[in-house]
């Protein structure tokens, strides 16, 4: 029955999985029941995926998960089975390389060139920047969404079954780099930077192809791949649609999408949320959890060959579940998931996510019932505005009751496992400011409270932004690592609040961003996906692959920036790297970014790392 149905089965919606996952496997338990990560058996799980992905052709097994096959799904089995019964189920390195060479086309050949339409030379956000070398570089930036759009060929429609990707019908900002289809949460700060740019129809294209996506199914993947579609990102759809409505007042677009920015909403309502018992009372509250089986396809190798370190199938499933779990949650991987003996130390074994409430995740679930009050208040639909407020109500009571640390004076994310609070620095920990997650009614308390905590622990000493954890383990989302979503989650909880201190406060944080982002421009002509929180012009390291250049978010965090300050931001270039606490004076300023042959170095040099095109 397996092989009977999965030839048509590569793009059904999430409940058709869990019913075909439990039709197929009603004989077995445990690990087994649950669906593979998609239901492909080339691109996801089966003999295929496993005999390429653990032959290491390629240094990162998202290489070959991209690619296109060149024959049909029954044609491609058939070829691998030749290969597989000439080398006697035994087949080196050179004959997988060769089978994949003939059977599949490169990834990346799903796209046609594509520039936006709407782009515009001088955006109006260019007129708030001051300094001229700013807005030099902010003029820079703007052209960089000329080389991160992408738009599907005809064939992907119409062959779906031979891609990987997910077929939407509008052109795409993407990330940059490996990351060649959109992301979910990527794209919210991609989209606010197309915003401050003007590029209304582009921003407006991706929101309605995440419209198309949830209607198909049921929700948001993590990313536009099939090897995504059990798995999803933290859920922003709602305030990328509350950004453009702010932008563009175009309540048609609401009108005609509200039930399915509903049907998200339900989605994460009935799929990830768990019961948290707290003095008596039952908080719901959400979590990121993954339910599928297998290792992550984009990363099949590195996940197997991790997992060996496990004795029982069980435990392997357990882990990859954990895995993925993580991914789902943005931070793949950090410490903030670990749980050994109640803290937050060991590696990736001791992954828990699933077993933590984050903070931010249930901060945001907040914002989207409150927006989702306030759409349908918009659109007369007082039942439902009732409804939203309701929910939004008790989601406020529950991070407050749940999260909320009163002597620590910040949320903290709770650990299921041993009933008790994380006290770990991250900068979730003030994003309930960022969503008014919080009683409106005691706003100086908690603003008191909270800069008491950012105070104690230091974070401004950091020059090169804040720091994602404190923690040294070697992961990409932990210390010294900066990553641009929460600087901007950061300083925009701060500069919510409206009070004078704590905007100083994310003026600060805002100027050594820039101030970092730029001069790691002038010295590499590249945006970076992450950077150095201890080093002015550092990029970050650590993670499973190399430091990628682009970058979409990074890009739209830095636009939205400078056109927000931009009328103090200084370049400040004469900074020196700190070096532990010393003067920050004296060095000499980088060459100015702005010559014509440096553009044109910036071009070639995108080109060459293959996300131009």
């Amino acid at each position: 029955m397996i092989a009977t149905v999965a030839v048509s089965v590569n793009r059904l919606t999430v409940g058709q999985v869990l019913l075909l996952a439990t039709l197929t496997t009603c004989a077995t338990s445990g690990h087994k029941s649950l669906p593979p990560t998609c239901q492909s058996d080339i691109y996801c799980h089966g003999p295929l995926i496993h005999t390429v992905q653990m032959a290491s052709i390629f240094p990162d097994s998202k290489t070959f998960v991209d690619m296109k096959m060149k024959y049909s799904r029954n044609e491609t089995l058939k070829r691998f089975n030749d290969m597989m019964l000439r080398t006697e189920n035994a087949p080196s390195r050179h004959d997988v390389e060769l089978f994949v060479g003939e059977t599949f086309d490169p990834a990346g050949s799903e796209f046609v060139d594509y520039e936006p339409q709407d782009w515009i030379q001088k955006p109006a956000f260019l007129e708030k920047v001051a300094d001229p070398e700013l807005r030099q570089w902010g003029s820079q930036l703007n052209l960089l969404w000329k080389f991160l759009g992408r738009k599907m060929k005809d064939d992907v429609k119409t062959n779906s079954d031979r891609y990987s990707i997910i077929y939407v019908p509008h052109p795409v900002i993407v990330p940059g780099g490996r990351f060649r289809e959109f992301y979910y949460w990527d794209s919210y700060w991609i989209i606010r930077g197309l915003l401050f740019s003007q590029m209304y129809s582009t921003a407006r294209g991706m929101i309605h192809n995440f419209v198309t996506i949830v209607e198909e199914y049921g929700f948001i993947p993590n990313g536009g791949r099939i090897y995504y579609a059990m798995r999803s990102q933290p859920p922003l759809l709602s305030a990328m649609v509350k950004s453009y409505l702010d932008v563009t007042h175009d309540l048609q677009f609401l009108k005609h999408n509200i039930l399915t920015l509903e049907k998200e909403f339900d989605f994460w309502i009935k799929n990830r949320t768990t019961q948290i018992e707290k003095d008596g009372h039952i908080y719901t509250l959400a979590r990121y959890n993954d339910q599928s089986r297998g290792p992550r396809p984009e990363s099949y190798r590195e996940d197997f060959s991790s997992a060996q370190v496990f004795r029982t199938e069980a435990e392997k499933e357990n882990y990859y579940g954990e895995l993925k779990t993580a991914a789902e949650s943005g931070w793949d991987f950090s410490s903030r998931w670990f749980v050994l003996n109640g803290t937050n130390k060991g590696n990736l074994t001791n992954l828990k996510g699933s077993s933590i409430i984050p903070v931010e995740l249930n901060a945001i679930m907040y914002w989207n019932a409150k927006l989702l009050e306030e759409f349908n208040r918009e659109l007369g639909m007082s039942d439902k505005e009732l409804k939203y407020r309701q929910i939004g109500e008790q989601w406020l009571d529950a991070v407050t009751t749940v999260l909320w640390h009163e002597e620590v004076g910040a949320w903290l994310d709770y650990d299921i496992i041993n009933e008790k609070k994380r006290d770990y620095f991250y900068p979730t920990n003030i994003s309930p400011l960022w969503t008014n997650c919080y009683d409106q009614d005691k706003k100086q308390y908690f603003i008191s409270k909270v800069m008491k905590y950012l105070d104690k622990k230091n974070i401004d000493v950091n020059q090169g932004g804040v720091p994602t954890t404190l923690e040294h383990s070697g992961e990409q989302w932990d210390y010294p690592n900066a990553w641009p979503p929460l600087q901007y989650i950061m300083i925009m909880s701060l500069d919510a609040t409206g009070d004078d201190w704590a905007q100083q406060l994310a003026y600060q944080f805002t100027d050594k961003w820039v101030r970092s982002n730029y001069k790691a421009y002038n010295l590499t002509n590249a945006m970076y996906e992450k950077y150095d929180a201890t080093v002015v012009g550092g990029h970050g390291g650590g993670g499973e692959y190399e430091v990628q250049l682009g970058f979409g978010w990074t890009n739209g965090v830095i636009i939205e920036l400078l056109g927000k300050y931009g009328d103090r931001l200084k370049p400040q270039e004469d900074a020196a790297e700190p070096q532990t606490g010393a003067s920050t004076s004296g060095a000499p300023r980088p060459s100015h970014p702005s010559s014509t042959p440096q553009l044109l170095t910036v071009i070639l040099a995108l080109t060459a790392a293959g996300w131009i095109g």
